[in-house]
């Protein structure tokens, strides 16, 4: 199989690194390119190192995307791990099913979705990923094809989830997908003036909504620290709809057709332009429509192609952090100001609420309060997710290593205390080390 030496970066752009790349189509392809030190690929939205190797070898496994069974009885879906969540979504939201979790894009894999275990608006009621997969096959590193589940090889199931790639190539899935009426949902915007109000939000809306997501001015400061606009809503059902909008309940989009060409000039991301940026935000989160179409409720940044490249050449990072509910909204304000007085401005600033955790070893979400917030590289960064690392770090919390590309081993060990689980099943399904990657390497994972 042909071996292509290519730059590769996640979707923040940052870090970029020459690997040899390998594009296996069918199963025994993915067997035949398997070599020591690999790690798959699929479309590249992780957006740190996760799928990055430096000098060392990626599959990249979009090209296995084929269903291999359905039950229209109950919405369960058998596919290839490369199979796209917007493919799942234009081959089956017009039969009225949809992804039961999905996160802010659906230009991933499934099997990004598992190594991942994503999570999305309804984490307090649906949970990760791992909750609507009912089993997995995983190729090992010694070419043997094993079959995962609740109870069947658990430890593999729950390593694999949240595991990055690092125990195996996930070659299927067998997904439950979620019955709907309509592709469209039934929405509220609900605007706080501070942290206190938004969090009181939260506390009343996620009663009445299973979505939730709050969009937060990242410039703000003061009193104003953490106003913002809740989103909130729920599958729209067929009566829900206006009249024009019931000739065709369950629409799928075409792509896009905008797109960012080229990586912008560094210097397009400045005060000026993220005020700006801010204020526009605010309008569009505080005058959504009451009923909006999955592609705005879902997936608002998908509407412009290659968004990324905004950021300019050196890149961004989105860093997420989770933290316990308990003296959450004193650990929340801290965090805020210490990145207001920071001199790191970041362009998007959004806060969810999570429910209870889930049994993947190295899973991200536990019950607390989850920020996303997007910063541009630039010097003195490091510096700053140092110190926001140290401040989650003694309020109990953790950073997701799907948007990572800073955390640093020691800290990273600290965070996650089912680590040594996730070991003992790298050691037993991979002993030989054949998996790494560059995120591996850099908090302690692999070799």
């Amino acid at each position: 199989m042909k071996t292509i030496e290519k730059e590769l970066a996640g979707w923040g752009n940052y870090p970029r690194a020459v690997c040899r790349v390998r594009h296996p189509e069918t199963r025994s392809q993915v067997k035949d390119a398997l070599a020591p030190g690999v790690v798959p690929r699929g479309l590249g939205r992780s957006y740190g190192d996760p799928a990055v190797n430096e000098g060392g070898l990626v599959l990249d496994c979009t090209a296995l995307d084929r269903y291999l069974g359905f039950d229209e009885a109950t919405g369960t879906l058998t596919c290839e791990a490369g199979t796209s969540l917007r493919q799942i979504i234009d081959d089956f939201a017009p039969r009225g099913w949809f992804p039961m979790i999905t996160p802010g894009t659906k230009f991933v894999t499934v099997g990004g979705c598992i190594a991942n275990d994503i999570h999305g608006k309804a984490h307090h009621v649906d949970g990760t990923f791992s909750s609507c997969v009912d089993a997995i096959t995983v190729l090992l590193g010694d070419g043997q094809v094993v079959t995962a589940s609740r109870e069947e090889n658990a430890d593999l199931f729950w390593a694999t989830f949240g595991g990055m790639g690092l125990v195996g190539v996930v070659l299927t899935a067998t997904m439950r997908l979620r019955k709907i009426e309509t592709t469209y949902f039934r929405q509220e915007a609900v605007k706080v003036k501070d942290l206190d109000a938004l969090l009181e939000a939260f506390e009343t809306y996620d009663a009445k909504y299973p979505y939730s997501v709050a969009w937060i001015d990242s410039l703000a400061t003061g009193a104003r620290l953490g106003r913002g606009v809740l989103t909130v809503g729920d599958h729209a059902s067929l009566d829900d709809l206006p009249t024009g909008k019931r000739r065709d309940p369950r629409a799928t989009t075409a792509p896009s057709p905008l797109f960012v060409p080229f990586d912008m000039p560094d210097q397009t991301l400045n005060g000026l332009t993220i005020r700006v940026l801010n204020a526009v935000l605010d309008q569009v989160q505080s005058h959504g429509a009451a009923i909006a179409h999955y592609e705005k409720f879902f997936y608002p940044l998908d509407f412009v192609g290659e968004w990324n490249r905004g950021y300019g050449k050196r890149g961004f990072t989105q860093y997420q952090f989770v933290i316990p509910l308990e003296d959450g909204p004193r650990r929340i304000r801290a965090i805020l100001e210490k990145i207001a007085t920071s001199g790191q401005a970041p362009f998007l600033n959004v806060l969810k609420k999570f429910g209870e955790e889930q049994e993947g070893y190295l899973s991200f979400p536990f019950e607390g309060y989850t920020f996303a917030i997007d910063f541009p590289v630039r010097d003195g960064l490091p510096e700053l997710l140092r110190e926001l690392d140290g401040m989650v770090l003694d309020a109990g919390g953790r950073i997701y290593l799907g948007k990572d590309a800073f955390l640093d081993a020691p800290t990273f060990e600290r965070m996650y205390p089912r680590l040594g689980a996730w070991r003992e099943a790298k050691a037993k399904w991979d002993p030989e080390g054949v998996f790494t990657s560059s995120l591996g390497r850099r908090v302690g994972l692999s070799r």
